[in-house]
């Protein structure tokens, strides 16, 4: 039986049924000559959906990604150092000493999986700091993401893969030249050290990484570019960030430059938020037919559940698995 005759079988009800919706939904929009756009947030990397993220992105799934500056960078540590890192079944039961064990043997705990700073950080970093230090001196700019494609194309970690290259949702998303828009990428290890850099003198200027708001024009750009002929999807796995910068470009071109703009064409959220506390992670998609995102016709989904459990399915699933 396959992972989509199981969940048609099987998943029939409230969660599980909004499950298989999203899913026959994501191919019937591609079916029609849609696109989708995917949003990772938090750290799927490190829970390695790259598995069944980098399959979507070759089989023409997916056609573009935002992410947390932590998906992209935990993407390359995974890439190189995957039999460094730790996994402990039992985190809930460490206590402080416990943790500060962890901290000494330098392994950054992300819930139940250690990375290890030595082996997939400092791996890298003199790899990215000659990155960096050449666009500074040549007077050029590039987004996150751009750097990681240069990083991956000069071939210097290919001797250090320490996974199958085809489980690298980052790498599928290089051969594909997929656009990869990374919000907010002050909020991870590798921006805390190119801001070192730049204190320390070794880069002179903070704008060798392009910001957050060249990072909206560019998307606003391609998003006129992709949707000119076809309708563009949006699946968004988490809340925060990575999911609330991009879903913003419709109402800016609609509203803001006041230009014909399609409406985003399908939705589907995987999300444990709840709209109690004024969360807009867990806003339901009528919120956002007010603000101009979606219009009433636009099919759309909320699956309370984990990410980590959910997603797979839902991929393999728009796969044919």
């Amino acid at each position: 039986m396959t992972i989509r005759e199981f969940m048609d079988r099987n998943y029939r009800h409230f969660n599980s049924a909004v499950c298989v919706d999203a899913a026959r939904a994501w191919n019937e929009h591609l079916d029609k000559g849609g696109k989708m756009f995917l949003t990772l947030a938090g750290a799927m990397s490190t829970a390695e959906l790259g598995i069944s993220v980098a399959e979507l992105i070759r089989n023409d799934k997916v056609h573009g990604i935002c992410c947390t500056g932590a998906n992209l960078e935990e993407d390359v540590f995974n890439l190189v150092a995957h039999t460094h890192y730790e996994r402990i079944p039992q985190y809930r039961a460490l206590s402080a000493a416990d943790e500060v064990a962890l901290r000494d043997r330098g392994m950054n705990r992300v819930t139940d999986t250690c990375i290890p700073e030595d082996q997939a950080i400092r791996r890298i970093e003199d790899h990215v700091l000659e990155l960096w230090k050449k666009a500074d001196q040549a007077g050029e700019s590039f987004f996150p993401y751009e750097f990681m494609y240069q990083l991956l194309g000069s071939g210097v970690l290919e001797g250090s893969y320490e996974i199958d290259p085809k489980d690298s949702w980052l790498l599928a998303a290089r051969e594909k030249g997929l656009p990869i828009f990374v919000p907010g990428w002050e909020d991870s290890t590798l921006a805390n050290i190119f801001t070192s850099h730049v204190i320390s003198g070794d880069i002179s200027r903070y704008g060798v990484v392009k910001t957050g708001v060249e990072l909206m024009g560019f998307l606003v750009h391609w998003y006129k570019e992709i949707t000119a002929n076809s309708s563009l999807g949006f699946f968004q796995v988490g809340g925060g960030i990575a999911g609330d910068f991009p879903i913003c470009v419709v109402p800016l071109i609609a509203q803001d430059l006041q230009e014909e703009c399609r409406l985003w064409g399908y939705f589907a959220q995987i999300s444990d938020s709840t709209t109690s506390y004024g969360s807009y992670s867990g806003a339901v998609p009528n919120e956002k037919i007010t603000w101009g995102k979606l219009d009433s016709s636009t099919p759309s989904f909320i699956i309370e559940s984990d990410a980590t459990i959910v997603a797979p399915l839902i991929f393999n699933y728009v796969l044919g698995n």
